[in-house]
């Protein structure tokens, strides 16, 4: 899909604060309110703009403790592939699931309160899913930089 430049910033405008109104937005712009409307419309309609979210301090609702887990299968069939995917994502705990290339399968944004609760749900959820050969933990000291924002 092509953007123009007032696109553009609307996009970056709606992924700093998605709860400004479309008067706000359209002072921004430099357009009508039924201008901006329409536009975001049309990216909500074309799939551009999946949803809108609040994003949550984690600190806040003690959920400060950050791991990323590599996970190794211990084979690389369907069947291990599958199971693996369908159970994962049952796991709340869990953020994000990417399947990578490298010498691990998958990398798990997890995050929990505390040390203690993050070896609870190694012991209780995630390593009894089935076909996991290895694991491997990397526990986030500090955020450098953290966006949800994509630029156009």
């Amino acid at each position: 899909m092509n953007f123009d430049e007032i696109d553009k910033k609307l996009l970056g405008l709606l992924q700093k604060n998605s709860k400004q109104t479309n008067k706000q937005l359209s002072l921004e712009l430099n357009l009508s309110v039924t201008a901006v409307y329409e536009r975001i419309k049309r990216l909500e309609r074309e799939g551009v703009i999946n949803k809108y979210v609040a994003l949550l301090n984690a600190k806040k609702v003690s959920k400060s403790f950050l791991v990323f887990c590599h996970v190794k299968l211990g084979k690389h069939n369907k069947e291990f592939v599958t199971t693996f995917e369908k159970e994962v994502v049952q796991l709340n705990e869990v953020l994000e699931c990417h399947h990578v290339s490298g010498d691990y399968d998958y990398i798990l944004k997890i995050r929990v309160k505390g040390m203690d609760e993050y070896r609870d749900f190694m012991l209780t959820k995630l390593t009894t899913i089935k076909h996991i050969g290895s694991t491997q933990s990397t526990f986030v000291i500090s955020d450098i930089k953290k966006t949800t924002a994509i630029t156009v």
